[in-house]
């Protein structure tokens, strides 16, 4: 090839070049989407761990929410005051004061108070065991079925299977929800750190149809509701449920309870 015919070819090659290069450069200026500083700003704040249980798509989702003013400063569980702190800062508003909560089981039918109905020989997981006749090999159809699919999900190893009854380390857990939505029994509830009380039964049978499957059931004899002067704890559906905006943490409930459920 001729010198010029190589320069020929350089100049096209450079001339194509030059005009892709304009065409992206304007084309990026032309469909570029606008960048909110604000929720940048509150998505470094953020932990990162993606958990949902803020009931946003990761922390990028909750990030665009409250940059939009549409999430509250203070709807991250995992990173709880100090992050709110920093993201109020961001926003212009007062974080508020958030109430630090944990998940709580509310079963206390371990291996040697409930009677089991039969061996269950499939998978060792909640959800397949409810799904089979009685719900479960434990008489009780409405307590833990022990399997761990709580466990499973739990991204800070704050929820175990101990005596056959799942126990949350509260001083682990970050109140991400996760357990709680994946519980088919729905008997994991988020409840404040620092509760004086708590129900540790999830059964709706009443009376002596509680203790032949479980000796520390919940007999929903209403008791508790006869002492506590706030109207705190009130019994529904043959369970007492305890209203903890309105509980002083007299402890009257516990030390009343027959069936010692409340602790």
């Amino acid at each position: 090839m001729s010198v010029s015919g190589i320069i020929l070819a350089a100049a096209v090659v450079g001339g194509t070049g030059l005009v892709i290069s304009v065409l992206l450069g304007i084309a990026s200026e032309k469909f570029k989407v606008p960048v909110d500083e604000k929720e940048i700003a509150v998505r470094e704040c953020l932990p990162g761990n993606n958990c949902g249980g803020c009931g946003y798509a990761g922390c990028d989702g909750l990030a665009k929410a409250i940059a939009q003013g549409e999430a509250p400063v203070n709807g991250c569980p995992v990173g709880g005051a100090a992050a709110a702190d920093k993201i109020a800062a961001i926003m212009g508003v007062e974080a508020g004061e958030a109430v630090k909560q944990v998940a709580f089981v509310k079963c206390a039918g371990t291996c040697e108070k409930v009677k089991s109905k039969y061996k269950y020989f499939g998978n060792e997981d909640c959800v397949s065991a409810v799904s089979v006749p009685g719900g479960g090999p434990k008489a009780c159809e409405y307590g833990c079925t022990g399997f761990g699919s709580c466990v499973k999900v739990c991204d800070f190893d704050a929820i175990h299977i101990v005596n056959g009854v799942a126990l949350v380390d509260k001083e682990k857990c970050v109140a991400c929800g996760k357990c709680v939505e994946t519980c088919p029994k729905k008997l994991i509830e988020l409840v404040p750190y620092d509760a004086a009380v708590k129900v540790n039964c999830n059964s709706k049978a009443f009376g002596k149809a509680v203790k032949e499957v479980c000796s520390a059931g919940c007999i929903g004899c209403k008791m508790c509701t006869k002492v506590c002067e706030t109207g705190a704890i009130t019994v529904e559906n043959n369970i007492a449920k305890i209203d903890y905006s309105k509980c002083t943490g007299c402890g009257k409930c516990a030390e009343k309870c027959p069936a010692k459920i409340i602790f």
